[in-house]
């Protein structure tokens, strides 16, 4: 039953904070700063939880010191009463230490954003383009069972047989999509038999799915040197023009040489919009990494820098499994989940990953 160790002068400077957020809340000139007022808020309610938690561990720990004194009474019966209320004090010790640790991790800025999905066929040829669409479909399954709104930005589609995707980016607007979405990036792998296989062989194919926290423009911001922007006809399938004016977006962004390219829009004008949005995410996302690359080399791993080269995922109709590699995770679930029934992998995938930082927190303060 070891306790966190926080004294008193860290829980006073929590409480001055905590105070003064108050007081920052009632200022009018914060009110008309709607973003800064509910970025105020939302750390006024963080820290408020923080402080009723250690107040309610403090409460524990001091029932502890006085039930331990009635261990020495003379009566056997006072004895094992106390003996008893020493026990299940000490699991309430532990549950709301453990509480608290998890509010005290750093928390992510990008958790609360909206988020951009980008999908991409990968090896397997017809079977990983067709394998893309059905990831589409599952994620738009699952915002929508959270009621969030989901727009596609921008798709390459797939001329084969049935309905596939050589890429496809979209935009996923809800109170945490990315926090929800973000342990999502890497290689999703599949095996099932294709329906153009005529001996019923299984195929293995790949996808590879990137998840970026949306943007916003004061974050990303670019000056006019730095982009150049060229407009061109649309183009479908074989490369037949499919509008007669130059309504498609190519945005270059000349620093980096990232280039970004729509033309699902018939309008110019929305076109170049959704570039920018999709390039500024992954502008965004690119000094993400470089700041966590930075931070700690040793994190270098799919998740904690989102490098999407690892396979994180099997999904396997023969057996009706997905497998989930990272946390040794396997499900008998898979129409469920590609029907967007998503809920289970991703609050288990999110308990692993929170579990680590708890465990590097506690090795950090040893």
């Amino acid at each position: 039953m070891t306790p966190i160790s926080f004294d008193n002068s860290e829980l006073t400077e929590l409480e001055s904070r905590y105070d003064s957020l108050e007081r920052d809340l009632q200022s009018p000139d914060l009110l008309r700063d709607q973003r800064a007022y509910a970025a105020t808020a939302k750390r006024f309610v963080e820290l408020g939880r923080i402080l009723e938690v250690w107040r309610k561990l403090t409460k524990i720990e001091k029932e502890i010191e006085d039930t331990k004194s009635l261990l020495a009474d003379p009566s056997d019966e006072i004895r094992e009463m106390a003996q008893s209320e020493l026990e299940e004090l000490g699991q309430s010790l532990t549950i709301t230490s453990q509480e608290l640790k998890t509010l005290l991790l750093p928390k992510d800025p990008n958790d609360f954003k909206n988020t951009i999905v980008e999908i991409r066929a990968g090896t397997g040829g017809d079977e990983a383009a067709l394998f893309a669409y059905d990831l589409y479909r599952m994620y738009c399954r699952y915002a929508e069972a959270k009621g969030w709104h989901y727009e596609l930005l921008s798709s390459n589609s797939f001329s084969g047989i049935g309905t596939g995707f050589k890429e496809v980016i979209f935009l996923v607007e809800g109170d945490g999509a990315y926090s929800h979405l973000k342990y999502e990036s890497g290689v999703h792998r599949v095996q099932r038999v294709p329906a153009t296989e005529t001996q019923g062989r299984v195929h293995t194919s790949a996808v590879t799915v990137a998840v970026l926290p949306e943007a916003e423009e004061v974050e990303i911001d670019f000056r006019p040197e730095e982009i150049r922007v060229d407009v061109y006809r649309s183009s479908g399938p074989g490369g037949q023009s499919v509008n007669t004016t130059d309504s498609a977006v190519r945005v270059t962004h000349l620093p980096s040489g990232m280039v970004v390219s729509i033309q699902d829009e018939k309008s110019q004008h929305k076109n170049k919009a959704k570039a920018l949005k999709i390039l500024r995410a992954r502008l965004l996302d690119k000094a993400n990494l470089e700041q966590k690359q930075k931070i700690s080399e040793e994190r270098r791993e799919q998740v904690g820098t989102g490098d999407r080269s690892e396979r994180i995922r099997t999904y396997n109709f023969a057996q009706g499994r997905v497998t989930d590699h990272r946390i040794g995770l396997t499900l008998y679930r898979l129409q469920e989940i590609l029907d967007g029934d998503l809920t289970e992998l991703i609050s288990q995938i999110g308990a692993h990953f929170q579990a680590k930082l708890l465990a590097e927190a506690t090795l950090s303060h040893a």
